[in-house]
């Protein structure tokens, strides 16, 4: 079987995404004091002396709850539920048994999985003794106390969380997905175009900004090729940020982009493409990632013969920087051309990671420097000895010359386009050094 799954589970604000966090060894899910913040499922890879193991951080269970949101969270917390192997259950015991733990202490039992029983923030065990005794009435087992801010019982805990552990569980697998990272403005149907793909509901979708708040990692194997979609919280311009959480899910949305292969960027058909549109796609151009631009919505507006070729344009003027991105235009709602997408991700991550031989580099730019003499300054011409690859993702290229100075930028530009021209590379962008 595969790596062991942990779902952290408990009401609102017993300190989940901390514990989360610290396990995780870095900020991955959002923490501040405000219920419902973490809205979605959050994974991460966890190691544990010899375990290697998948923690999934969910949002605040509220049985009882009315509020579209809250309800939403309960379900996706079920789906994480589902989907573990064992359940770390946390509660607080500042707060001591609350209705809403017995609820979902309730609700657990009925899943006959392993419990792990977390009572967090437990500073002292010798004070809060009493305290952490009361919770044997929720009949889970045995409560390991923990403080997740100060870091206190954690070892404790690990043990009894990887104790539960199938025997035939596989501690260590080669990772040879394709990361897809789906990113945009709020509300330009990024969730939905995630779910479309799965075939299910697996992600929040609603039409309130900011749903999706977190970096969410779904799994996916289509026609053989396993692909991880990255869906991020939308970014939005720093005057429109008031809240703290939306600061911290504009860092998360640059995490994803660190950790992909493929960015998406998702553009409004209804809006065309806007400024802060090329800010976001600047940020994956500027780490070298691959890159797809994305139209959706392309269903909702009413086109005729030149409505596709002026949004191109439109594009074109403004992404100038990333003309290696293909461009496609999509219905997240009907599916149209979603399969196209699929196809791009799959090329462009296939050149990002493309390696060319120093025999057919040399005999490219040999050709290239007949057809366009190369530049001169006072007297002195610019001369190219040699050129060989020194890195993938993305492909970069180190030319050796007689004076750097002389390589100006639009003869650089040149001899990247005769690359392109003999290689292709669409989709990812490529560096020369």
């Amino acid at each position: 079987m595969s790596r062991p799954i942990v779902a952290v589970v408990g009401r609102p604000n017993v300190g989940k995404s901390t514990l989360f966090n610290k396990l995780a060894g870095e900020r991955i899910s959002i923490v501040q004091d405000t219920p419902g913040v973490t809205r979605d499922r959050i994974y991460a890879d966890v190691e544990w002396l010899d375990k290697k193991f998948t923690l999934i951080d969910t949002g605040g269970m509220e049985p009882d709850a009315e509020d579209i949101i809250l309800r939403q969270i309960l379900i996706q917390a079920q789906i994480a539920i589902d989907t573990a192997d064992v359940i770390l259950f946390v509660c607080d015991v500042k707060s001591g048994v609350t209705d809403a733990d017995m609820q979902v202490a309730n609700m657990l039992r009925r899943t006959n999985k392993p419990i792990v029983l977390a009572v967090n923030k437990v500073d002292s065990t010798e004070r809060d003794t009493m305290n952490i005794y009361e919770f044997y009435s929720m009949a889970i087992g045995d409560p390991i106390p923990v403080s997740a801010a100060n870091m206190l019982g954690l070892g404790d805990l690990l043990d009894e969380v990887c104790s539960h552990f199938p025997e035939d569980a596989v501690y260590d697998e080669e990772d040879e997905k394709i990361k897809v990272a789906i990113i945009g403005k709020p509300n330009v149907g990024k969730s939905s175009l995630i779910n479309h793909i799965l075939g299910e509901d697996r992600l929040i979708v609603s039409n309130i900004a900011g749903t999706t708040r977190d970096a969410i990692d779904t799994e996916i194997e289509i026609d053989g090729d396993k692909f991880v979609f990255i869906d991020t919280a939308g970014m939005r311009r720093k005057s429109k940020i008031k809240e703290e959480i939306e600061r911290y899910s504009i860092i998360r949305a640059v995490a994803a982009v660190e950790r992909a292969d493929v960015v998406v960027l998702v553009i409004d058909a209804n809006e065309g493409i806007t400024d802060q549109d090329t800010k976001i796609a600047g940020i994956a151009h500027e780490r070298g990632k691959a890159a797809v631009v994305a139209v959706n919505k392309w269903d909702s507006i009413e086109k005729n013969d030149k409505t596709m070729n002026k949004y191109l344009k439109d594009i074109e003027l403004e992404l100038a920087y990333m003309p290696y991105a293909p461009k496609v235009f999509i219905s997240a709602h009907t599916g149209q051309r979603v399969g196209r997408l699929i196809e791009l991700i799959k090329m462009a991550n296939e050149n990002h990671a493309l390696r060319v031989s120093t025999g057919l580099l040399n005999d490219v730019l040999i050709e290239a420097t007949a057809i366009q003499q190369p530049p001169q300054d006072k007297g002195k011409q610019l001369k190219l000895y040699y050129i060989t690859q020194a890195s993938v993702k993305p492909p970069t290229f180190v030319i050796f010359v007689n004076d750097r100075q002389l390589f100006h930028f639009s003869y650089r530009r040149f001899i990247e386009n005769k690359l392109r021209e003999a290689f292709g590379f669409s989709g990812t962008p490529i560096g020369l050094l």
